[in-house]
């Protein structure tokens, strides 16, 4: 069984405050041109993407530089949302599901907030001891359905600076992750393959063995 995990890219759509909105716009049609082309402006990090050590860390590495194989593994989603920050002794309690997986994401409901104010409310995030403990793991990636693996008031972004620095990546704005609570899966969450890219829009989705 397959599950899409990844938001529709259209206009108006939520992005972080202060960037880029993305603009769909047709160029070409059948009609007028004999085929049709969809224009797209927008930034690297617009709707489920991926972010990249390159994206907060001077010189390190950009998406392009890894492996195909550093998008694809074994996953779990953790329900983190009755709790207002996910601790160290949150996450002891999954302890042993955490170290044999590749890639761990939270639910944390704000997918059902997507495309509204609301979005932005303050969404549970990882506490300091607990981002630091995830960081010794042999993670590929961590991944969240809200905007940010950081609070929104946390301008230094520390929870980036730690993952990024051990190459653990960073998948935000993900969907539908309530679906596989208590399963484990394997994630594909393949990023365009963009020169230097920062970070990139991804189609993520679950592969559940019947």
């Amino acid at each position: 069984m397959i599950i899409d995990l990844t938001h529709t890219l259209k206009n108006k759509i939520t992005v972080y405050p202060n960037t880029l909105e993305p603009i769909f716009e047709q160029g070409n049609t059948i009609e007028k041109d004999g085929f049709a082309e969809i224009n797209m402006t927008m930034c690297t990090h617009t709707g489920t993407h991926i972010d990249a050590p390159a994206h907060i860390i001077p010189n390190t590495k950009s998406l392009d530089q890894f492996g195909v194989e550093k998008f694809i593994g074994s996953a779990i989603v953790i329900d983190c949302s009755e709790i207002k920050d996910i601790s160290l002794d949150f996450l002891k309690m999954k302890e042993d599901e955490i170290k044999n997986v590749d890639f761990v994401l939270f639910y944390s409901g704000w997918q059902h907030k997507w495309n509204t104010d609301r979005y932005f409310d303050e969404f549970p995030t990882l506490t300091t001891d607990a981002v630091e403990w995830l960081a010794k793991l042999n993670l590929k990636a961590l991944g969240f359905d809200s905007i940010s693996v950081d609070k929104m008031t946390a301008e230094s972004l520390p929870n980036h600076k730690v993952l990024l620095k051990k190459d653990i990546l960073i998948i935000e704005n993900m969907t539908n992750l309530d679906k596989l609570i208590s399963k484990k899966f394997e994630l594909n969450c393949i990023p365009l393959k963009i020169e230097n890219s920062d970070g990139s829009p991804i189609r993520a989705f679950a592969r559940i063995e019947k």
